[in-house]
């Protein structure tokens, strides 16, 4: 025994050199009864979530450094955490491959070979990931890209038998999903669990330290929702099953194979609704299988634990969010694009047959990439070297053109009814979520759609914080000038009532204007710009009365020429932040979503565009829902946008704006302008 014990620790470390190798590479095996009874070990589960491709801290749209993301900084937390924490197993909840202009440009523009590893794989391979689950963004380019990238030789129809499929570059390690299954075979798509033998050091009662074996189940589950998110992929090639009921199938097998621990790896959030084999968010109820030890979750783009969240789904039953347990079951949700390290740290202690875990000493945490004075961690240097023809190549690819304009869209004037820059976002959203309505909910297929969307650069920082896409080919990074925020698109169902308070909380951009005053009235208010929200349709009409108080100000509020009635319904599209209660708009809480879109609000725009090609202020920049409530005023009444833009206020037919003053003093580049209200029509 003794002489086991010396030995070991050298083969050990050739074990721990390799240990991100494939899962089947032979792998040195301790020596029988090498860990006696009582004897304890510590083991961390390292944990990425919901990466979208974003491998470096820059943002491809606005061709700029963001050291708010990136996989290149997590990274160095994984660095960090490997050396606190020898013994442990780096897991990816999914939502892996798809997010990013790279990834768009492998996917779409410039297909990679089957003898190419996808940026991403490359990276997860070079950082020496144990294994991943597989989120609903990953099938968002078809099961063939998916079947090729991952080498997983699918068996679905469309796709070659597997036996004849070649052998391609992907993933050097297990991926899990244990509740989609091929309708032609009636088989798991993917592998549901992998059994990882880990070598791992562990403690003798009598302190002495010992390798061991310790065998970890990891099983994968994904949103049922995929059927609809991605039906002209999938409709017909895959069906799923609920993820309980795929969790009592197979982690039973998973302890009858000799799985020490059950890690589930499920790309969903919390949710404690009665149960449905077609939830989205079904973790809840995974923490209550049998057997399970720990669970990575992910989805819903959060943080978790987290003491300070308001979000309902860490406020549940039965969650803990300051311990980071869910039903008792330790767990860790890690944010997003990079931006957190989940760990979960496990205290195992062996009781003769096999290891158990000491719940009284788990910790959870979720480690930031941003310090607490508010900078940030170093990149790992080697990730970027790793990839840099494929980001120079998707630098290349953002700046092609994909339509062109024949209008400069611009912002500067957008709060006073130029729909210049907002009329393309709006007409987008509306044709994705009438696409999807037609296709999917048949029920709500009668009701109009309508789109709202703001002026989110609307000057606060100066005249810089403007959109302005000039004249001419519009390329991908446009795409972020006209909508700024990386949100999803979500599809609401309101009422008339719903839409009227809607645009009276919207309306509070506005200061209230008093007719007799005869000094001058600032107009804009401090109300933020990205709440302005506002339709572009001509189907849609509605005044704003300025000299009436917050909450009074729509007049005439009408849909194809008739008053709107309070219970008439509509659709509208907009982004998650507002649909979920971001704004604090009435009515909107999240309770009226209808389609909680897996695609983001600037990738629908850029799809939009490239389906169109020409855009015109004619079409596409020239329709405004709404006008002031005309008012003659005794004085000025003035607003400020950037200098020497009067000629764009011009051209978009508001002939009522001049200049009142050309700087205003603040030394940010703008100029006061004035607006007669009584022309405002």
């Amino acid at each position: 025994m003794k002489k086991t014990t010396m030995i070991w620790p050298v083969i050990l470390t050739a074990v721990l050199a390799v240990q991100g190798c494939d899962d089947n590479d032979p792998v040195a095996e301790p020596p029988p009864n090498s860990v006696s009874k009582g004897s304890t070990a510590t083991v961390a589960l390292l944990e990425t979530a919901d990466l979208h491709a974003n491998i470096l801290s820059y943002d491809y749209f606005k061709l700029a450094e963001d050291k708010t993301i990136g996989l290149e900084r997590t990274a160095t937390l994984i660095a960090e955490a490997r050396r606190q924490f020898p013994n442990n197993l780096l897991l990816d909840n999914g939502d892996t491959i798809q997010g990013t202009a790279l990834a768009d440009f492998q996917a779409v523009i410039q297909p990679i070979a089957c003898n190419q590893t996808l940026a991403i794989y490359k990276i997860m391979n070079q950082l020496r990931f144990d294994g991943s689950g597989i989120g609903n963004h990953e099938f968002n380019y078809g099961l063939p890209f998916l079947n090729q990238v991952t080498n997983s030789k699918f068996a679905v129809d469309g796709l070659p038998a597997p036996a004849s499929q070649p052998d391609c570059a992907g993933p050097e390690f297990p991926q899990v999903l244990a509740n989609v299954y091929s309708a032609s075979t009636r088989q798991p798509l993917f592998r549901p669990y992998k059994i990882i033998d880990k070598q791992i050091t562990a403690t003798t009662p009598d302190g002495k330290t010992v390798a061991a074996t310790l065998k970890v189940g990891i099983i994968g589950f994904t949103p049922p929702q995929i059927l609809n998110w991605d039906k002209r992929w999938l409709e017909g090639k895959v069906y799923t099953i609920g993820v309980k009921e795929a969790a009592e199938q197979y982690i039973p097998q998973m302890k009858a194979e000799g799985a020490d621990l059950i890690v589930v790896i499920s790309h969903g959030g919390l949710d404690n609704s009665p149960y449905s084999p077609v939830m989205e968010n079904g973790s809840y109820y995974l923490s209550m299988v049998k057997d399970v030890d720990a669970m990575l979750i992910g989805h819903s783009h959060d943080t978790f634990p987290n003491k300070d969240s308001s979000s309902p789904q860490f406020n549940l039953d039965g969650v803990d969010k300051v311990k980071g347990t869910v039903n008792g079951i330790p767990t860790v949700m890690s944010s997003y694009w990079g931006k957190v390290l989940g760990v979960i740290q496990l205290n195992l202690t062996h009781d003769g047959k096999q290891w158990v875990v000491d719940k009284n000493k788990t910790v959870v945490e979720a480690r930031s990439i941003q310090k607490a004075d508010q900078s940030y961690v170093d990149v790992d240097a080697s990730v970027a070297q790793a990839i840099a023809d494929e980001h120079q190549a998707t630098i290349n690819y953002v700046k092609t053109p994909i339509g062109q304009t024949d209008f400069n869209m611009n912002s500067y004037f957008a709060d006073v009814g130029d729909p210049g820059a907002i009329e393309i976002v709006n007409q987008a959203q509306a044709a994705y979520v009438a696409d999807y309505v037609k296709e999917n909910l048949p029920q709500y297929a009668d009701l109009p759609v309508l789109s709202v969307s703001a002026p989110f650069k609307s000057g606060f920082a100066g005249s810089a914080d403007y959109t302005d896409v000039a004249a001419g080919n519009v390329a991908i990074n446009n795409a972020a000038d006209l909508y700024l925020y990386p949100n999803n698109i979500y599809a609401v169902r309101v009422s008339g009532s719903d839409i009227k308070n809607w645009l009276e909380t919207a309306a509070q951009r506005f200061n209230q204007i008093d007719p007799d005053k005869t000094t001058a009235q600032n107009l804009i208010s401090t109300y933020p710009g990205f709440n302005f929200d506002m339709f572009t349709s001509p189907d849609l009409s509605y005044e704003i009365d300025v000299t009436q108080p917050v909450n009074s100000r729509i007049r005439n509020l009408k849909y194809q020429g008739k008053a709107i009635s309070s219970s008439q319904e509509f659709i509208v599209a907009t982004n998650n932040y507002r649909a979920s209660g971001g704004g604090n708009f009435p009515g909107l809480d999240g309770s009226k979503t209808i389609y909680a879109a897996p695609d983001a609000n600037r990738d629908v725009l850029i799809n939009y565009i490239r389906q169109i090609k020409n855009i015109t202020r004619a079409a596409n920049g020239s329709h405004r829902s709404w006008t002031f409530s005309p008012v003659t005023t005794a004085g000025p009444v003035i607003f400020t946008s950037a200098q020497n833009k009067l000629a764009l206020a011009q051209a978009a037919g508001l002939n009522h704006i001049s200049v009142h003053q050309a700087d205003d003093g603040s030394g940010k580049g703008l100029s006061i302008y004035k607006i007669d209200l009584s022309k405002a029509l």
